[in-house]
């Protein structure tokens, strides 16, 4: 039953990525027509094609054009309406209003006859199959855009050190909360649990205004602190437990020797400890470069965008291109994914052990 559980959440997740990354790679045309489960499958197409009528020539009392259309793929049928582009099946003569005959084959050939040459000869429509076609066009557009490159600089620039920040504060509160006896420690952790369950929406205007009067708002430093606080609480918690699963007998023997408490954090206990901060920095940095609200609130007026504003700035003017948006969408995702595909073993492996108690 578990094992069903688990295929069924992974079969959930994965569906809207391989539609995602499907679609991305699809033209406006395909990804407008027909669903992402159909793109590697030939794709049915109708086409309008105008013969020229310079190659027209005179035949038995009528005018006669001959050719073939490109690029139509394998031609399945023809039609002399857009009511029925597909009315007629190829190789024989269909015939239309004043005496005009038309005769398509399989490969685009055709042969026109009217009884008198228009300036514009009459067009017809050809139902053709065609094997599935895929493009990075898509991404190409997006990475061309104007301001991608600092979109993606501004990103890192804003997860790296709001990642770093508060696992390195964390660590040194948690080593404080498991190993030094102090007054007042149980109020300490349970003020913890009750900072993870207050929402940081009532916390963002009064934070904001308070980095206005430090002349820090609308800019890294400001943001940097921002994501700082929302993470501690969570990130102390979780090296806290991580930390009570170590041997107590280690620090203790470590004082008994004279270590110093500072040498004691630095050579023991951060170096037990780094499966629990890789595990919880993959975490902290996932959620900071998907972050849309808080870059909003806290960089918004500002000509800083990072990647979840640009990539909003790019729906807003690409809304009815599917293909874009799943690009985007794509793109969004890559550097979280290689972070998370590069540090799985030691998220798997560090995270539980610091959730156990």
């Amino acid at each position: 039953m578990r094992r069903l559980a688990v295929a069924l959440l992974t079969l959930l997740w994965l569906l809207p990525v391989a539609g995602l990354a499907v679609t991305s790679f699809r033209d406006r045309e395909a990804a407008a027509e027909t669903g992402w489960w159909r793109a590697p499958l030939p794709e049915t197409r109708v086409t309008v094609f105008h013969p020229d009528p310079a190659t027209g020539r005179h035949e038995a009392g009528a005018w006669v054009i001959e050719g073939t259309a490109p690029d139509t793929g394998e031609v399945r049928a023809f039609g002399l309406s857009s009511r029925a582009p597909a009315a007629f099946a190829v190789g024989t003569t269909a015939r239309g209003r004043d005496g005009l005959a038309l005769t398509v084959a399989a490969d685009g050939a055709f042969r026109l006859t009217v009884p008198v040459l228009f300036d514009q000869a009459p067009r017809f429509f050809l139902a053709t199959r065609a094997p599935a076609r895929f493009t990075t066009a898509n991404y190409a557009r997006l990475i061309r855009a104007e301001g991608f490159g600092p979109a993606i600089l501004a990103s890192f620039a804003l997860a790296v050190p709001a990642t770093v920040l508060p696992l390195f504060l964390a660590a040194f509160a948690a080593h404080a909360l498991v190993w030094i006896e102090f007054p007042g420690r149980a109020l300490l952790v349970a003020g913890l649990v009750g900072l993870m369950a207050l929402p940081l929406q009532p916390a963002l205007v009064p934070l904001l205004r308070a980095q206005e009067l430090l002349g820090i708002g609308r800019s890294f430093p400001g943001i940097w602190l921002a994501h700082t606080g929302f993470g501690l609480p969570l990130a102390i918690w979780v090296l806290r437990s991580f930390m009570r699963r170590l041997p107590r007998e280690i620090v203790d023997c470590a004082r008994l020797d004279g270590v110093s408490e500072a040498r004691i954090f630095a050579r023991i206990t951060l170096p037990l400890c780094l499966p629990g901060l890789a595990g919880f920095a993959v975490f902290q940095f996932l959620w900071i470069w998907n972050d849309l609200f808080i870059a909003s609130v806290f960089l918004g007026g500002a000509e800083i965008r990072v990647l979840p504003v640009w990539l909003r700035e790019i729906m807003d003017s690409h809304g009815g291109e599917w293909e874009m948006l799943a690009a985007a969408a794509m793109l969004s995702m890559m550097v979280p994914l290689a972070v998370f595909l590069a540090l799985h073993r030691v998220l798997l492996r560090g995270l539980p052990s610091g959730a156990a108690r």
